[in-house]
């Protein structure tokens, strides 16, 4: 069963809403005119409940269907990047500094266009709770949404997020059981010396090769303390001191991030960059303190859930689907929603060749919108049908 005929008819008022989108970005938790245009749609497609202010901009809309039944949960997150686009196309971001550098614009697009499909037909018992979701990219709104009860709330009992993939073939649907994304911790760490002229360094406690001493001990963790078949980055991604080429700085700033997949190993990273903050502080005389933040769990797919998305794919895609045990060491707030229902997190091909995700030239692929909507509509129909 291809893309559904009705929805490939919504292709051109779904690339105007998608582009509308995109011209408009707003980040973090203050998607309030994202909110308000979904709200708007949604009440003009007719659904039977439109709850607003969850997670500060977030909403849930409510779809019945034919009969009593239970509810299934699609997610579609709007906020973009603090990022100058570079597209160069006519529907670019008019907000400097703002673009949907990673196709949540997309995600919203494909939401509304199912939930339009949804409103028309009803072709499913019990109910659809269509989440709109801000602050993916930094705030975890998706795990605030849970914390505000929306499981219980709607009573949820599956939920199911799509997300775009850049360089895999066009309609290409891709999932599969267990862990498919890490988790994300951020390390911040302030070495604290003493300044003073460059020309006289004994004078000083320089905390530059302290930092630059704490980075390359870092690097062990993985190599040495880390058995080294199970998933692991630490990244330094930050090191900031000094202004001046005849000054000894009086602080030094290294941050990065750790991808994991087991909090076994979360605890390990964290006790060993204590221990090596720590130690490398002392063998300088100087002072370094470690902020260690944990922030997104796992991506971790239910294996039921997974294999019937995969399934249900297929009757939209053919044979563009593939199914497979593989993870990431990107990170996803979908996690939390995945903690609390069981559920599925599938990504869908935007092509091959161009921008990837977080790149200034990045766009999404207006084509694939309507693909996108055929599967949230059939997850929807085969999950819950109309009893008989």
């Amino acid at each position: 069963m291809p893309v559904i005929n009705r929805i490939a008819g919504y292709a051109e008022e779904m690339t105007a809403w998608r582009q509308h989108l995109h011209r408009n970005p707003e980040l973090g938790f203050n998607c309030f005119e994202t909110a308000a245009f979904v709200a708007e749609r949604l009440r003009e497609f007719g659904v039977d409940a439109v709850h607003e202010g969850i997670a500060q901009t977030g909403l849930v809309a409510v779809i019945e269907g034919k009969g009593p039944g239970g509810c299934i949960g699609l997610r579609a997150d709007m906020d973009a990047l603090p990022i100058d686009e570079a597209t160069g196309a006519d529907y670019a971001s008019v907000v400097a500094g703002k673009m949907h550098a990673c196709g949540h614009d997309g995600h919203t697009t494909m939401l509304l266009g199912a939930a339009k499909y949804l409103c028309e037909t009803r072709n499913f018992s019990g109910k659809v709770a269509l989440i709109f979701q801000p602050a993916e990219e930094e705030g975890g709104g998706g795990g605030v949404m849970v914390e505000e009860g929306i499981m219980d709330r709607f009573g949820i009992d599956q939920v199911y997020a799509l997300h775009n993939a850049p360089g895999f073939a066009e309609g290409l649907f891709v999932t599969g059981p267990g862990p498919v994304l890490a988790a994300v911790d951020t390390f911040h760490i302030d070495v604290k010396g003493v300044g003073g002229h460059a020309a006289n360094p004994h004078e000083t406690k320089d905390p530059i090769p302290c930092a630059v001493s704490i980075v390359q001990a870092i690097q062990t963790i993985v190599s040495r303390n880390h058995y080294a078949q199970d998933d692991l980055v630490v990244s330094v991604t930050q090191i900031h001191a000094g202004s001046a080429e005849n000054v000894v700085p009086d602080k030094a700033y290294v941050n990065g991030t750790v991808r994991t997949f087991d909090p076994a190993v979360q605890d390990m990273v964290e006790k060993r960059m204590e221990e090596i903050v720590a130690g490398q502080a002392a063998s300088f005389g100087i002072e370094a303190k470690l902020r260690y933040e944990r922030y997104y769990p796992a991506t971790v797919n239910d294996a039921e859930k997974s294999v019937f998305a995969a399934d249900v794919a297929r009757d939209v895609s053919g044979d563009l689907v593939v199914y497979k045990e593989g993870r990431e060491m990107g990170a996803e707030d979908f996690s939390y929603m995945l903690q609390a229902r069981p559920g599925a997190f599938v990504l869908l091909g935007q092509g091959e060749g161009g921008a990837g995700l977080h790149q200034p030239d990045y766009d999404f692929n207006d084509a694939v919108a309507p693909v996108g909507a055929s599967f949230f509509v059939r997850l929807v129909e085969q999950a819950q049908p109309v009893k008989g």
